[in-house]
């Protein structure tokens, strides 16, 4: 868990990646399908789109939002396999090992978490006053 804290303090040092947020949109999303099926999307998505060795499309292959995860892949840098290797020194050219696929759906389950409760405590201090 320290380490999930400490990548995700780290991703809020970069400009680029400490500007995506999930929407109104995918928050929805998440309050009708529930964050064990969000969960299985992310692992679907890294399984197919970023554990290979040589992706298909790498670089272009997450969509910038259409899916909550698909923002905590770019929030997180684990959009592609460039990234992966510059965020977490994650070498191109090999597959992705499955302790690696479930840190990277760790971490973006981290990142989601952090953002949906956020919205959540924001609700709860909004009906305090009343």
């Amino acid at each position: 868990m320290h380490k999930l804290r400490a990548a995700l303090e780290r991703l809020k040092t970069s400009p680029f990646r400490a500007r995506f947020h999930l929407s109104e949109q995918d928050k929805a999303y998440i309050d009708q399908k529930g964050l064990q099926v969000i969960r299985s999307h992310a692992a679907e998505f890294v399984a197919k789109r970023l554990a290979p060795a040589y992706p298909a499309k790498d670089g272009k292959q997450t969509p910038m939002r259409g899916h909550p995860v698909f923002v905590a892949q770019h929030a997180c840098a684990c959009c592609c396999r460039g990234c992966l290797e510059k965020w977490y020194q994650v070498p191109r050219g090999r597959a992705l090992t499955e302790q690696e696929q479930r840190g990277i759906v760790n971490l973006l389950m981290a990142w989601i978490l952090v953002e949906y409760q956020a919205e959540q405590r924001g609700k709860g201090a909004s009906h305090s006053g009343s």
